[in-house]
């Protein structure tokens, strides 16, 4: 399991909601967040892979994160959006619920993660900020969303 270093560097994320809970991943991830817009459904593909959608003349394949992490289904509304990421160097889509805000915070607040029961296997974590309000989980998508899984997409 890859563990976060504890360090003094700042660490900028961009957070996210799926289900009420509050996730992070690194800002130098994120190429674009857009609203959501039609996706084109590919036959065949995982149950978490959306579709597709054309994003300025390049074909994107969009994935579920709710589905990935098995999250009860939810119907898109005015707040989801799709977040535009490089994933081991291919550019693919991941619907969240809400983008909260772009975060700076120092590396030493994060604990590794604890070993847990939850729907999020603890090998696509990072580690748990602890802010004086709230936990953001960090979340690794190249290893959740690897290249073998983005291949498949565009095969």
């Amino acid at each position: 399991m890859k563990e976060l270093t504890v360090s003094d560097e700042l660490l900028q994320l961009v957070t996210f909601n799926l289900d009420n809970e509050e996730y992070a991943v690194d800002i130098l991830k994120v190429q674009e967040i857009n609203r959501m817009t039609e996706i084109t459904r590919v036959p065949n593909s995982p149950a978490y892979v959306e579709g597709v959608v054309n994003l300025r003349g390049k074909v994107i394949p969009v994935i579920n994160i709710r589905t990935k992490f098995s999250l009860e289904a939810k119907e898109p509304d005015s707040r989801s959006r799709i977040m535009i990421m490089d994933i081991e160097g291919i550019t693919m889509g991941v619907v969240v619920d809400s983008v909260s805000e772009v975060l700076r915070i120092p590396g030493n607040i994060v604990e590794p993660t604890p070993p847990l029961a939850s729907n999020i296997s603890a090998e696509f974590m990072k580690g748990i900020a602890k802010l004086a309000d709230r936990l953001i989980i960090l979340l690794d998508l190249d290893r959740m969303l690897g290249k073998s899984d983005a291949v498949a997409l565009l095969e």
